[in-house]
């Protein structure tokens, strides 16, 4: 009677990992953020670390309010006109891990800052590949490729 026992214990153990193990595992379904192109969003730079959450990707999220979504590689222009507007991006500040900038770093930007560059002739030139699909929501993919970095 024992074995019975141990027998009918040790199946439904079995049968309660096997289950466990085959639950939602294979089921599980994988976001990929997108670019304006519609793939796969790229790593716009590591070295200076950009992005809002610093990962060197342009994501964004609710706490983003700036939507820093447009991988841009820099220019002095580019710098200087948001500078003038009260945007320092050249200074650095560690305590925000900002390294400030230098013409040729990459960083993403917020959708409205580059737009407003854009209507002033001091846009930096975009990597779409980099660029986070909600860009579109601000700028047009025909603009965005007229600043397309080869």
């Amino acid at each position: 009677m024992k074995s019975i026992f141990y027998f009918i214990i040790i199946t439904i153990v079995l049968l309660t990992m096997s289950y466990s193990n085959n639950t939602n595992d294979d089921k599980i379904v994988e976001t990929k953020i997108k670019n304006v192109l519609g793939d796969t969003l790229q790593t716009c730079c590591t070295n200076p670390m950009t992005g809002f959450y610093r990962n060197g990707m342009c994501e964004t999220g609710a706490e983003d309010y700036g939507t820093h979504v447009v991988c841009a590689e820099m220019t002095d222009a580019f710098l200087e006109f948001t500078l003038a507007l009260g945007n320092d991006l050249i200074t650095p500040r560690p305590t925000y891990r900002f390294p400030g900038l230098k013409a040729g770093d990459k960083w993403c930007l917020c959708a409205l800052r580059w737009k407003e560059a854009e209507k002033y002739g001091f846009a930096p030139p975009v990597i779409l590949e980099s660029t986070h699909e909600k860009a579109l929501k601000f700028i047009g993919m025909a603009v965005l490729k007229k600043y397309e970095k080869k």
